[in-house]
């Protein structure tokens, strides 16, 4: 499973039961994020883009003791750098040109409940400082402000980078990354984990179908086949988002290999013709 909105509500709680991830490859995956999640350690989640690191993320808060507080995700990578300070620690008005009211940030949003850092690596240097500090003392400097604030906070981060060559080359602060990478849990991705995919598509399907008002009931072996023998560069977020493009396209009650034209094109023995743009 994967696309789960990114929010601060108590309501999106999952727990390690929710989530589909019977296969081999997954089972230290789960079993490491519930034992984990019985702690307040740190928690570094590492993984190619779109294996549902959010996803284990949001478990591990559905089974601590901070279930049905707050989840706070924020993603590193998409907050501009001139921003990053005001969007993690807040600021008071009139700190800068701009801040023409006060602006509580994702650390106290988050305050009680669980912090998610996805795409920590991206965090500028100057940031990583501020970072490490919040992190120790348990306290945030918000912009313009005269004092610090007190924050009671879970936090979890997530990477698709090597951290340990960005640390080495100077690029990540090594004192920061070990701060983090406390209890380290890898997400394998889905070409390793392939047992996942008939479970994962009968779910997307379901899901689709419901939300586009469509009757698709299920997908030929055929075509199951097919897509358990690509490789899934994109991971879940991909086989998500190939699945719902196959619903609109579908024209009966099941989905077949022409629903998929994209992978059929790249899996040997499967190449259907794909349609012309309307």
């Amino acid at each position: 499973m994967t696309g789960v909105q990114t929010c601060a509500l108590p309501i999106c709680a999952l727990t390690f039961n929710d989530l589909i991830a019977s296969s081999p490859a997954m089972a230290n995956v789960m079993r490491l994020g519930r034992r984990g999640a019985q702690s307040h350690i740190p928690i570094l989640i590492e993984g190619e883009s779109g294996v549902g690191k959010e996803m284990i993320a949001r478990a591990i808060q559905g089974e601590s003791d901070r279930a049905g507080k707050s989840f706070v995700a924020v993603n590193c990578g998409a907050i501009p750098e001139n921003l990053v300070e005001s969007t993690l620690f807040g600021h008071e008005k009139g700190s800068f040109t701009g801040a023409s009211a006060k602006h509580i940030g994702k650390f106290q949003e988050a305050d009680g409940g669980t912090l998610f850092l996805d795409e920590v690596a991206e965090l500028p240097l100057d940031m990583q400082v501020k970072l490490l500090r919040a992190i120790q003392e348990g306290e945030i400097d918000p912009v313009g402000s005269r004092r610090p604030v007190k924050v009671n906070i879970r936090l979890v981060s997530a990477t698709n980078r090597n951290m340990i060559e960005m640390v080495k080359a100077g690029q990540f602060r090594e004192d920061l990354y070990y701060r983090l990478n406390v209890f380290p849990i890898m997400v394998p991705p889905l070409r390793d984990r392939k047992e996942d995919i008939p479970a994962l598509v009968d779910h997307f399907i379901t899901r689709f179908a419901a939300e586009e008002g469509r009757k698709v009931r299920g997908i030929v072996p055929r075509a199951l086949q097919m897509l358990q023998a690509y490789a899934w560069p994109g991971n879940v977020r991909q086989l998500e988002n190939t699945v719902f493009r196959a619903i609109v396209l579908c024209e009966g009650d099941t989905l077949e290999v022409q629903d998929f034209p994209q992978i059929a094109a790249l899996v040997e023995g499967y190449d259907v013709e794909i349609p012309a743009a309307p």
